[in-house]
């Protein structure tokens, strides 16, 4: 017996739900990708992209995911041989610098943890000690969609400058941007890096970076340069350039249809939805927990983001049996836990296209999977969930 019927809801961090209207925005013919009107949405994209980034640097668009876009920015200011520090809080940073070790970059982890943010007083000791400067780049991610934490990437650049270092600061935002604060100039950002499918709303397969004036002169001197990634091909005049080759026209469509539902809510109305739903979802995970099975990954309630939230399980319970039963039975699909958390957790992600019954839904069928698998967990996870809503979402 199952009461999955209907639309599924995807609770997994990307790719997120799209919006009906952004499904409908690709639902039309080919265009003729030489035409004024698509050259004019490539520069309403692009322009709106440094809105989101926060920044008065020019921004690219890739056909990729955001492995692509971490290429982009590598290849773009960096030469063989060169050293990148690799800030740790979770999977996807040390994934960013495996990418760069592959290319002949020589990398150095920053070690971390899995369980709480950067340091950035860790950060600043480093660089300080480079008095040779040797390293060129410091990668790090904004939100780690694997250990579920936020880096305060303001106070990182504040601790890049009082070092008076001169690495490049390089940010990954593909799990923030168009949900939190992001603010390229403001905190000192070189490079910043994103993709389509997560708070962007669009279908997966566009990959967008912004690079201020120092990266740009810096790549007039990357030895990693290659024809696809180059900005300064992207820079032609010529409009298929843009793309280096071929326009992904349909995709467009949607992600420019999904940024004009975006700016219509607002840049702060977004955050703070977001930041609200999330901490439904903390109330209620906080409620569970007190049955000693089910925990925070992130030890401190501060460093837990607002778009991803990474529940571990104790030994002995299976979160593939709670996922299996969510998704099988009821029709919400959860994130697995990946790398270090392989078979020890699940992930509830509250990004993008999300609102209140979405969110309280998916708690539902938890504490619902909870109770048909009989794990042990506190009562009335939802009604907290519920009462912190009723509470913080003023009549």
């Amino acid at each position: 017996m199952v009461v999955r019927a209907g639309r599924e809801f995807l609770a997994i961090p990307g790719p997120t739900t799209m919006p009906d209207e952004v499904l409908r925005a690709m639902h039309r013919p080919a265009m003729d990708i030489y035409s004024p009107a698509l050259e004019e949405m490539t520069a309403s994209i692009q322009r709106d992209l440094s809105t989101l980034f926060a920044t008065k640097a020019r921004s690219y668009i890739y056909i990729a995911n955001g492995h692509g876009a971490w290429e982009a920015a590598l290849t773009n200011v960096l030469s063989r041989g060169d050293k990148v520090l690799v800030l740790e809080s979770g999977r996807f940073a040390i994934g960013w610098g495996a990418a760069a070790s592959a290319m002949g970059v020589e990398v150095e982890i920053l070690k971390g943890s899995w369980s709480h943010a950067v340091r950035p007083a860790e950060v600043e000791a480093r660089l300080r000690a480079d008095t040779q400067r040797e390293i060129k780049a410091i990668l790090v991610v904004q939100i780690d969609t694997a250990s579920g934490v936020v880096n305060d990437i303001e106070a990182i650049g504040r601790a890049i400058k009082a070092a008076k270092h001169d690495a490049l600061f390089m940010v990954d935002a593909v799990a923030s941007l168009g949900c939190m604060p992001f603010e390229m100039d403001a905190w000192g950002i070189d490079v910043a890096m994103s993709g389509s499918q997560k708070g962007m709303m669009a279908p997966p397969g566009l990959a967008f970076v912004a690079a201020n004036d120092r990266a740009r002169d810096i790549h007039t001197r990357a030895g990693l340069r290659t024809p696809y990634w180059d900005w300064t091909e992207r820079e032609g005049a010529e409009h298929y350039k843009k793309y280096a080759g071929t326009a992904p026209v349909h995709l467009l469509f949607a992600l420019r249809c999904a940024m004009d539902l975006l700016f219509e809510e607002g840049l702060e109305a977004a955050a703070l939805r977001h930041r609200l739903l999330a901490e439904a979802v903390r109330r209620a995970v906080g409620t569970w927990a007190q049955g000693g099975v089910l925990g925070f990954n992130i030890a401190e309630a501060r460093e837990r983001s607002d778009t991803v939230t990474t529940v571990t399980m104790a030994k002995g319970s299976d979160p593939v049996a709670l996922q299996r039963y969510c998704n099988e039975k009821c029709g919400v699909v959860l994130g697995t836990g990946i790398g270090d958390l392989l078979g020890q957790a699940f992930r509830i992600a509250h990004m993008g296209h999300v609102n209140a019954p979405m969110i309280l839904g998916t708690l539902g069928v938890i504490e619902m999977a909870l109770t048909a698998l009989r794990i042990p967990h506190g009562a009335g996870g939802v009604d907290a969930a519920v009462t912190y809503l009723g509470e913080a979402v003023k009549a």
